[in-house]
């Protein structure tokens, strides 16, 4: 099920990143958070070369899930990705790149009934054919699965060369959708002429309220091919966290369902339709809750975007 984030959080005063003492989600029947609206469930974006569609906020495991085998650090990951189910998000996003995350990602996934109902995405960062299918292979075996979701060439390393495989593996079924990822403003030209040239399903890019180089063409190009849109940074590596370090949001945030800085930020990418799904990492669940918020009730307009971004430059 599906609680409704709003329920959770106005019972038990828990708004904003304040959640010192979130209680876990299994401690609410389904009595006590019921789904009520649209606007208490999370949103939905169309994958648009599939017409499937994905919850509009994911995880991503970056650092966060890189835990190893401490017992302790496991159950707070199973618990966070316990709640992300239970409050609708599905995709997780992770990469060979991120040390133990992938296999933190199946241990604790095998250990939930909802292990079938995740979203699993991950990357090859090598070089070489051969090379990369080893390490796609061991991907599956350490996110125990028999098949990946997404599977997504990390920072473009080699990428003509993985392409060939990714190809054929969708077309095995082995793979259900192929990507491309890069987390800086200068590969988005890189990034553009590649969805031309091999329509990829998704493309995975830096985008926040202070970093919009992506609006410039990237976006429009993405839409254009019909290539889904994962935003990783969202917090522009904390440094917007930073710059809001004491401040209080605006009044009028409340309109969009604000109820902290996080989702600001979160609510702000996710009002650019052309985003399918944004990834904030955590391993806390306090700030998974808050950062699934984001995905509930009203996005802001055109107007609304601006002046958001408008209030955060005047701070």
């Amino acid at each position: 099920m599906n609680y409704s984030r709003r329920a959770l959080l106005k019972r038990y005063g828990l708004a904003g990143l304040g959640l010192a003492a979130a209680p876990s989600l299994f401690s609410l029947s389904s009595s006590s958070a019921s789904v009520k609206s649209k606007e208490d469930t999370m949103g939905q974006r169309v994958i648009a070369s599939s017409g499937e569609k994905l919850p509009m906020v994911g995880l991503g495991t970056w650092q966060t899930f890189d835990v190893g085998n401490s017992q302790a650090e496991l159950e707070q990951r199973k618990q966070v990705l316990a709640e992300m189910y239970k409050l609708g998000g599905t995709v997780i996003d992770s990469s060979p790149m991120y040390g133990s995350s992938k296999a933190v990602v199946g241990r604790v996934t095998a250990q939930l009934e909802s292990q079938s109902k995740f979203f699993y995405a991950t990357k090859v960062w090598t070089s070489g054919r051969q090379a990369g299918i080893d390490q796609m292979n061991a991907s599956f075996k350490k996110m125990q699965r028999n098949t990946m979701d997404l599977m997504q060439i990390h920072n473009l390393v080699d990428w003509e060369t993985h392409v060939k495989t990714l190809r054929a593996w969708k077309e095995e079924g082995k793979i259900r959708y192929w990507g491309l990822t890069h987390y800086v403003d200068s590969a988005h030209r890189t990034l553009e002429s590649i969805i031309k040239s091999d329509q990829p399903d998704f493309v995975q890019f830096n985008y926040s309220i202070r970093s919009r180089n992506a609006e410039k063409s990237l976006f429009e190009t993405c839409q254009k091919n019909k290539t889904a849109v994962l935003i990783n940074q969202p917090y522009d590596s904390g440094n917007l966290f930073r710059k809001v370090k004491g401040k209080a949001l605006p009044d009028w945030a409340t309109a969009y369902g604000i109820e902290s800085w996080g989702q600001y930020f979160l609510k702000f990418i996710l009002s650019n339709t052309n985003v399918t799904c944004v990834i904030p990492g955590t391993s806390k669940v306090k700030h998974l809750i808050d950062n699934m918020g984001a995905g509930y009730g009203a996005l802001p307009d055109a107007n609304g975007r601006e002046k958001m971004a408008a209030y955060l430059e005047r701070l």
